[in-house]
């Protein structure tokens, strides 16, 4: 089974990200594994590097500028088929998408969404951690180039530290102009 997860959905900055995850023939995954979510930062890292190991990942990013131009269902559904496009070579597999709305529906048969999917089925919470870490570092990235933000604490969620943040400094370019708390301060 391939597993796809998202991190990034509800944020107001930064921008989307769809995993795909696979296990490699004859690999286990590592024990313990788990919704992202329920893991500190030391665990997510370590599983993230047992999973490069174990797994094959499709990423599938979506701009800023896409998720304004697109809406978020849109940009869940473009992110999804680039992270299947992305993990390669695959068996006729069932696909299962964390959440309640099957992305894939239109484009594969054996696709199906499952609520809690990431706390159930291992694969998916392969994606989720992967997802999560990588998603993460990329903000850091981000948090360099324009600190006053603080992206590297809250990683574009709307924190109340987000929120002082843009009503300082304005909304920057990495910034969901479509979201409604950030088109209020437009």
């Amino acid at each position: 089974m391939i597993g796809i997860d998202e991190v990034g959905r509800g944020a107001w900055a930064g921008p989307l990200l769809v995993v795909a995850a696979n296990l490699k023939k004859n690999m286990e995954l590592p024990e313990g594994l788990t919704d992202s979510k329920l893991l500190n930062k030391k665990q997510k890292n370590l599983f993230y590097e047992q999973l490069l190991i174990t797994c094959d990942f499709g990423e599938g990013w979506v701009e800023v500028e896409e998720i304004d131009n697109l809406g978020l269902g849109t940009a869940l559904r473009v992110g999804a088929m680039r992270a299947i496009g992305d993990i390669g070579e695959y068996e006729d597999q069932d696909i299962c998408i964390d959440g309640n709305v099957n992305l894939l529906k239109e484009s594969f048969d054996k696709s199906y969404a499952r609520v809690g999917a990431d706390l159930y089925e291992p694969i998916v919470s392969a994606a989720s951690v992967y997802a999560k870490v990588l998603r993460d570092r990329y903000m850091l990235k981000l948090h360099f180039k324009v600190p006053q933000y603080g992206f590297n604490k809250h990683v574009g969620y709307g924190t109340q530290t987000h929120i002082d943040a843009l009503k300082k400094y304005g909304v920057s370019k990495y910034h969901r102009r479509s979201f409604k708390p950030i088109m209020e301060l437009l």
